[in-house]
């Protein structure tokens, strides 16, 4: 019998816990702490920690530029706001993220517009940009969903045929690669995330933006320090911008993790070999599909699921699994088009800018029904992995799989 029905659970544990920060992120942090009680100056920021994390960063990355800043949204923004896009204009969105992955967009007077995923993908892809492309399009932001890498050398030819820079969201996207370059190497500018649950992180919030652009770079560093002339003979601050630092305790801390980033990674995918081996013998659920030549670093496994073979949707299956002990969450609806803040428009309150804003040129009324990405999140279900399972959670997750799916089976 299912655990659901009243049977047993095939798992009666919790699943690990990660233990991301360990003795020698305390001990960093301990030594700061120390220094500056024993000099009596405060812990600051753009000091020497956190210019040797942007250093390391970059290195990791394979040379460029790096700047640290307070979170992943706020990355994201800065990116933005480096292109110094004219305001007024459409900035291309992901089909499917997280709301900070979309909002900066909007904040910087740019409408957005979101493109439909590839099909059998949580990703845009390039005949879905190329969709809603205008006159009036400014840049193309690109996520990489779960760690999964887009179909990035279409979207990229689409981009530099049209002129619009390409910003790529790699939020949950730390060491993916694509085609053998790192995921945040190939657009103009990226933007990651490194809040305590991505694959490194720099304390309970932060993100990094990165470019190979030394003078893009600077940009994003003056943006993001309320325009501060850095790098120029400018006497006072050039633009406005917000107040978006990092400091020097989050980069003290983000070096240690760096230093663990390549063997988590490592692990992630060997867990998510040894899941997807472990299943290849159901019928109706799989690993969902991912981009040919692309190397993805599972923020989180996505599961497809043929409900047609089933006489339960997809939702019922996973909650079944669920029941049976298994973390798992039944569907990642995180589509722009569908939130209130979007389709009500609350962006500047008293107005519906930047939608109405009297230089818009383009449609203020167009629709996103977003039909692929809808498709997606309603046939596939996602899990959570990390760098500390062992063959444990992987047999468990494995025959709670098969214990749900016989009892379903047509």
């Amino acid at each position: 019998m299912l655990a659901i029905d009243g049977g047993p659970k095939i798992r009666e544990t919790p699943f690990p816990r990660r233990h991301l920060f360990g003795a020698e992120e305390r001990e960093v942090a301990l030594r700061l702490f120390s220094e500056a009680q024993e000099s009596g100056n405060a812990i600051g920021y753009s000091g020497p920690e956190e210019l040797a994390y942007e250093r390391e960063f970059a290195a990791f990355m394979g040379g460029g530029y790096a700047d640290l800043v307070n979170s992943g949204t706020s990355a994201l923004y800065a990116a933005l706001g480096a292109l110094k896009l004219e305001a007024a204009g459409e900035v291309v969105i992901p089909p499917i993220t997280d709301p900070g992955g979309a909002m900066p967009a909007a904040l910087l007077c740019q409408v957005p517009v979101v493109a439909d995923a590839a099909p059998g993908s949580f990703n845009a892809g390039a005949e879905q940009i190329a969709a809603v492309l205008t006159p009036h399009t400014r840049a193309i932001v690109v996520a990489h969903i779960a760690g999964e890498p887009a179909d990035m050398t279409p979207i990229l030819a689409l981009a530099e045929e049209r002129g619009i820079p390409v910003i790529e969201d790699c939020a949950q996207a730390h060491g993916a690669r694509y085609k053998g370059q790192l995921a945040g190497s190939l657009g103009a500018v990226a933007a990651f995330s490194t809040m305590s649950g991505k694959h490194h992180a720099t304390g309970p919030q932060g993100g990094v933006v990165f470019t190979r652009d030394e003078e893009l770079c600077w940009e994003a560093k003056r943006f993001a320090d309320r325009g501060k002339p850095f790098n120029t003979e400018a006497t006072s601050n050039l633009r406005a911008g917000l107040n978006l630092n990092g400091n020097d305790l989050s980069a003290a801390i983000g070096r240690v993790q760096l230093k663990k980033l390549d063997a988590m990674v490592a692990k992630r995918r060997q867990v998510a070999a040894q899941i997807e081996e472990a299943i290849a013998e159901c019928k109706a659920v799989r690993l969902g599909w991912q981009v040919a030549e692309s190397e993805g670093v599972y923020w989180f496994m996505r599961f497809y699921v043929d409900a047609a073979k089933l006489r339960m949707d997809k939702d019922g299956f996973a909650r079944a699994v669920a029941a049976e002990g298994i973390p798992l969450t039944a569907t990642y609806r995180y589509i722009p088009s569908e939130m209130v803040w979007f389709k009500e428009r609350q962006v500047f309150p008293g107005s519906d800018y930047p939608w109405g804003l009297p230089a818009y040129g383009g449609d203020r009324n167009v629709k996103f029904p977003c039909p692929n990405a809808v498709d997606a999140v309603e046939s596939h279900f996602i899990m959570s992995i990390h760098e500390n399972f062992v063959e444990r959670e992987v047999a468990d997750i494995a025959e709670a799989f098969a214990k749900v799916e016989q009892a379903y089976l047509r």
